[in-house]
């Protein structure tokens, strides 16, 4: 059920939140709004029965670094993500 997450204002998301939940826990997203600046999200839960492999991610992570050639400067690349 992907889709755009609907938007809602805070004072409304907490005079519905028992809907809002129930909504989410069958597949609808929400972003919370106040006074106009996305402030949270609301999104599905993910199977509970789903386990992450942290072993798989770093060996994926390593061989992504393996692509960029010279240093990588985190703060830098966070720096420039705030831009867009």
């Amino acid at each position: 059920m992907g889709g755009k997450a609907a938007e809602i204002g805070a004072f409304e998301a907490k005079t519905r939140l028992s809907e809002l939940l129930r909504e989410t826990a069958r597949g609808k997203s929400f972003v919370i709004r106040r006074r106009g600046k996305a402030v949270a999200r609301l999104v599905p839960p993910i199977d509970e029965g789903e386990a992450v492999d942290l072993s798989k991610v770093l060996a994926e992570f390593r061989e992504i670094r393996k692509r960029i050639p010279g240093r990588v400067k985190v703060r830098k690349l966070v720096e420039e993500g705030r831009r867009f």
